[in-house]
């Protein structure tokens, strides 16, 4: 059974901010026929009341189509809906002159004038407003509210308005069309720097994952370039042996042979990831990389020097690991890396926010050979490997390995220690 509101939680950042975007001017499309249309057949009565009705609601749908039309075309889904913004531009000036004629000649009952002047009133302060989310130039969307709200003060005139009356109609509807414009073209700029923002931080994760890359090919350089040089070198110096018909040759290709050999076992080793990991370094790195992504990355508690080689190699690994997977998985914008060293013991916490919802969901984090090669590679020096949801959005990994106890002095007595809670060691 789906959830209420699941639909809402599996959107990105930038998606809830276009939805809301969107309703927001929907919104105002929605507000315009209940507030002029239903309240104008009252006054008006049945007949003419309902054409204004429908009149408004008419208006109303071309300006929910376009908002849809003109939030597509800032995304760059569809093509300038220029069409429609005329169209939206006409029918809003003939309802305005509608709605002046209902005024002047409409049935001769109270409450006429006020309902005409909510029409035109409202019609020309949503339409001008909608049409801007339409136009990239800002310039250009105000200078269509302004146009509109000059056309408003000439009519008036036209009309034989007092000037101060006209001039007064004219700035009410420049004031309501210039706030709906600049919502209109504020709420743009935001949606589209959100995606931007949401494209810049998918590129630096791109370039992290290309630097890992990098750095892997330079390791990969560094194990084979001597190698293949050597073996290049003797390689020709066998060749020219051989054909002097010297027994020399046979011992360079020997060399050769062992090199070749040591550059396969080498190869697997850096492939498999079976070369020793030193902690320092990888906390170094796992912070650079997090930080090349755009995610903020601390470390703190007990400093990496004292432990022993084989505890550094194998949190080394965990940190690796849950450097990766707080790249690939969730929308990751803080990491925070843990390391104490307790009574017996040595604990390297990484936890991270941005869970996806179906981490959260299912109870458990990324399901791939990586943790559970971990776990393999800690159970070998009797060390555990915990991992999951730590609260609302968090995620949490606990690597725990036990330091193996000092040697006692030769010749002494075991000492009787009595038992006593374990305490955290600070640094």
């Amino acid at each position: 059974m789906r959830m209420p509101g699941r639909w809402w939680r599996h959107k990105s950042t930038p998606e809830k901010v276009e939805t809301y975007t969107r309703w927001s001017f929907y919104i105002f499309a929605v507000m315009e026929f209940f507030s002029v249309g239903l309240t104008s057949v009252a006054p008006l009565g049945a007949r003419l009341g309902t054409a204004v009705m429908l009149v408004v609601a008419v208006h109303a749908a071309l300006c929910f189509v376009t908002v849809s039309r003109a939030i597509d075309w800032t995304r760059g889904r569809r093509p300038q809906p220029t069409g429609l913004l005329w169209t939206l531009a006409a029918v809003t000036a003939a309802i305005a002159a509608a709605a002046i004629g209902i005024a002047e000649h409409g049935p001769d009952r109270e409450g006429v004038d006020t309902a005409a002047g909510g029409v035109f009133g409202v019609i020309l302060i949503f339409g001008p407003g909608i049409i801007a989310l339409g136009v990239r130039d800002r310039r250009r969307a105000f200078g269509i509210t302004g146009g509109f709200a000059a056309g408003t003060g000439a009519v008036a005139l036209a009309l034989g308005a007092p000037a101060l009356t006209a001039l007064f109609t004219a700035l009410m509807v420049l004031a309501g069309g210039m706030f709906i414009a600049f919502t209109a073209v504020f709420s743009i700029w935001l949606l589209n720097a959100v995606y931007q923002l949401d494209e810049a931080r998918e590129t630096r994760t791109r370039l992290a994952v290309a630097e890992e890359r990098l750095r892997f090919g330079r390791d990969l350089h560094d194990v084979m370039g001597r190698n293949l040089a050597v073996i290049a070198l003797k390689s020709e110096l066998a060749v020219q042996l051989a054909q002097r018909g010297r027994p020399e040759a046979v011992t360079q290709m020997v060399e050769v042979q062992r090199l070749a050999q040591e550059s396969q076992r080498e190869v697997r080793d850096v492939v498999r990831g079976y070369r020793e990991a030193d902690l320092g370094s990888e906390l170094a790195g796992a912070q650079g990389v997090l930080a090349a992504a755009g995610i903020d990355c601390t470390v703190g508690g007990t400093p990496v020097a004292g432990l022993p080689p084989a505890v550094q190699s194998a949190l080394g690994w965990v940190v690796r690991e849950a450097a990766t997977n707080v790249l690939r998985h969730g929308d990751a914008r803080r990491c925070a890396v843990r390391l104490r060293v307790l009574e017996g013991r040595v604990v390297l916490s990484v936890e991270n926010d941005g869970v996806s919802e179906a981490v959260r969901e299912s109870g458990s984090g990324p399901s791939g050979s990586g943790l559970a090669g971990l776990r393999e590679r800690l159970a070998k020096i009797d060390g555990t490997l915990e991992a999951g949801p730590a609260g609302r959005g968090q995620f949490r990994l606990t690597a725990e390995i036990p330091l193996p106890s000092p040697p006692a002095p030769p010749g002494a007595a075991p000492a009787v220690v009595a038992p006593r809670p374990v305490s955290e060691v600070t640094s």
